[in-house]
């Protein structure tokens, strides 16, 4: 699941709104909406998320977050490590094959330690 998919999620449930009411809503399929929560789909277009914004009909902040959690959404995300140094190639290869292991509380800490960068 793709942060953008599991706030959806999030803002559907307590909102007691059905996936396929909110996918009629907003103009994509049932199939498509699932797949976009369960990180199934690439990470959505400016335009979905402004209907999804208009949708749960929220503003400032949460739209704000929706948008930045969007960007950060991609399932399958590449690293091209061409051009750079041998130290940096090997941490992006060392962290694509450990990525699958971390807990939560791992990649919180890396999020932290990325954002000060």
């Amino acid at each position: 699941m793709t942060p953008f998919g599991h706030k959806v999620r999030e803002l559907r449930a307590t909102r007691g709104i059905a996936l396929k009411a909110m996918a009629h809503e907003i103009g994509v399929s049932p199939a498509y909406l699932s797949a976009l929560e369960h990180g199934r789909r690439g990470a959505p277009t400016w335009y979905l998320v402004q209907r999804v914004i208009s949708f749960f009909n929220v503003i400032w902040d949460e739209a704000d977050e929706l948008e930045r959690l969007a960007k950060v959404s991609s399932p399958k995300v590449t690293i091209d490590a061409g051009g750079l140094s041998p130290v940096v190639t090997e941490a992006a290869n060392r962290f694509a094959h450990v990525i699958s292991t971390l807990s939560d509380d791992d990649a919180v800490s890396l999020i932290r330690l990325l954002s000060k960068s």
